[in-house]
């Protein structure tokens, strides 16, 4: 799980702490790409991995919408011969730093596959429980589907959860919509066994390095990144998602 990209001279789509550490130069992200290709993996998009091939492959997917998902990520994916499912926040899309619909219409005409992640970008599990038609968590889900669909002129059956929060409420929306998967942000390897609406993702995250992300695509030691996972979460139920933000964006503010 990528977000932005960075490039020299070219200021960030946000600046807060808790946003750029999940930032990359361009230049590591390239690296990675090359780690693929040099180890003989392939990188694939969410419906190809859906597949599980028996080659060593990984999927590849961005969140967001940011504009450097085509003009950086795109030609370094092509550069390699990979794909990747670009997952967009419907409403940030022509807003400064992020696509327009021409530009997600290119990067759909190149073959990258198009993805939803939300109208907004909430924390979809606090949204409104009030109203018996939930009208919040279908704009979020199914209205956000639409307006991507209208962009590139064709279904889209992927979802990502913005900041991998869901629940109950959000997998039903999301199949009521018409989507084949939804993928979060929990730290586990998929397999034909898992529910194609709460597949895994790792983020690669600003520091990692080559031996780092190379685990990561072999999957040895995500048993420790859950446990980190798993005791965030436990903390974010009991503070609640925006206490524990708050939290957060302060001890990231101090020094290290």
């Amino acid at each position: 799980m990528y977000h932005e990209l960075q490039l020299a001279g070219r200021p960030l789509c946000q600046s807060a702490a808790g946003y750029v550490r999940y930032v990359l130069p361009v230049e590591n992200f390239r690296s990675q790409m090359a780690w693929l290709k040099e180890s003989g993996w392939r990188g694939l998009n969410v419906g190809e991995a859906l597949h599980y091939p028996a080659e060593p492959s990984v999927c590849i997917t961005f969140d967001d919408g940011s504009e450097t998902d085509l003009i950086a990520a795109a030609p370094v994916l092509r550069e390699f011969g990979f794909n990747a499912t670009f997952y967009l926040t419907a409403g940030f899309l022509g807003q400064p730093g992020y696509l327009n619909p021409s530009q997600v219409r290119e990067l759909d005409a190149q073959g990258f596959e198009i993805g939803c992640h939300s109208m907004t970008h909430p924390y979809l599990s606090d949204l409104d429980h009030s109203d018996p038609a939930e009208p919040e968590l279908k704009r979020e889900i199914v209205d956000a589907k639409l307006q991507i669909e209208q962009i590139v002129g064709h279904r889209m059956e992927h979802f990502s959860c913005p900041g991998g929060r869901y629940d109950r409420r959000t997998l039903e929306m999301a199949r009521r919509a018409g989507f084949a998967t939804v993928a979060n942000s929990q730290f586990h390897a998929n397999s034909p066994s898992t529910s194609r609406y709460e597949l895994g993702r790792v983020a690669i995250m600003r520091g990692a390095g080559r031996e780092e992300f190379g685990a990561a695509c072999q999957g040895r030691g995500l048993w420790k990144k859950r446990l980190v996972h798993q005791a965030r979460r436990s903390a974010q139920y009991v503070l609640g998602n925006r206490a524990y933000d708050r939290l957060r964006a302060v001890w990231l503010r101090e020094p290290r």
